[in-house]
């Protein structure tokens, strides 16, 4: 009688960071941007009674945006809500050999729900001891290659040479670069997508330009890979971008010292917190992303997390092998970051 549950799809979900309910919180466990958005996304009033109206199908006006401000053709950008949008529809539009997919061992815990889903085999090399990829692992057989840069939830950036040894390697595959934290002193591939015809760069307006709760991604590569990926889309959702987010993506591009002026301020108060957090006992890889992943030489990294909480002070903690002993902390604003200081030389002193 209950046959019909043979056929449901059954995968172990993404588990998202925790939105916490209560207020007065410092919240340093999702990567969120302190700072809001440029101050022309702020005082956009659009005529509300455009929103019964379906968004533009082919989010023309982000896409020319994204163009301009890279550099690149139009035909070269795809645009989704949110990267995870744009990546998931990259696996389901590239990833269809019976060759495993391969990604790290410790990475973006969303690839292999993604894998699961759509029922993509794969195969997870490890990270080395110090949490860096081994380019040499990538350079087997495959039906595509996956990874972060600077990786999640490491925050540890390769270089642009080290990256285009994996892209030379695998070029009879896709090969997907992540670009989600780049921005905060990482160098990007996107130069490399006019020599290879197989890479694809995908990028978000959810940490740089915070703007996170209007779910915008992108992803730039040559145009017979986003012709694909518009397929796809056209198969799964033709509208999927939502008027506001396509005005105020466009719109948040136009101001350059505004994106750069919070990057960098984002970018000082890693240094100084990452100081601190060194005379605390706290070790860390070097993070070029906004957030570091820190681990004490004393105190459990749960135990820290729970109390925290307790502060209203929250931060990320996986309860997963190799990595259950490190907390990754959003670099939020200089007086947030202080108060977890506070909180931790307070808590530490009477362990």
């Amino acid at each position: 009688m209950s046959q019909w549950k043979d056929n449901i799809r059954k995968v172990e979900p993404y588990i998202p960071g925790e939105q916490p309910k209560e207020s007065n919180v410092i919240k340093l466990n999702t990567n969120e941007n302190p700072y809001g958005p440029c101050p022309a996304v702020r005082q956009i009033h659009e005529d509300m009674d455009a929103l019964r109206l379906y968004p533009d199908p082919s989010a023309g006006i982000l896409v020319e945006g994204l163009a301009k401000y890279h550099d690149v053709d139009s035909s070269q950008v795809f645009v989704g809500v949110g990267s995870d949008d744009v990546l998931a529809m990259s696996f389901l539009t590239f990833f269809n050999s019976s060759k495993p997919i391969l990604f790290p061992d410790i990475t973006y815990s969303f690839y292999d729900v993604w894998a699961d889903l759509y029922r993509i085999p794969y195969e997870q090399p490890a990270l080395d001891d110090s949490f860096h990829i081994r380019k040499e692992d990538y350079y087997k057989e495959n039906g595509g290659v996956i990874f972060p840069n600077p990786n999640a939830p490491t925050g540890i950036c390769e270089d642009l040479d080290f990256i285009e040894e994996i892209v030379k390697h695998n070029q009879d595959v896709v090969v997907i670069v992540d670009e989600a934290y780049i921005d905060f002193g990482g160098t990007s591939a996107l130069p490399l997508i006019g020599k290879y015809d197989n890479l694809l760069v995908v990028r978000t307006y959810s940490k740089s330009r915070s703007m996170a709760g209007l779910r915008i991604g992108y992803a730039i590569g040559n145009p017979e890979l986003i012709q694909a990926l518009n397929d796809v889309k056209y198969s799964f959702n033709s509208y999927t971008m939502n008027m506001p987010s396509l005005l105020l993506g466009a719109e948040s591009l136009k101001d350059e010292a505004y994106f750069r002026e919070t990057i960098n301020k984002i970018i000082a108060t890693r240094t100084w917190f990452g100081e601190e957090m060194k005379r605390l006992g706290f070790t860390f890889p070097e993070s070029k992303a906004n957030f570091i992943f820190a681990s004490h030489n004393k105190v459990p990294a749960e135990e820290i997390f729970q109390e925290a909480k307790k502060e209203k002070i929250y931060v990320r903690y996986f309860k997963k092998p190799r990595i259950d002993n490190y907390l990754r902390i959003t670099i939020g604003t200089d007086e947030q970051m202080q108060a977890l200081i506070d909180f931790l030389k307070n808590y530490l002193s009477k362990r």
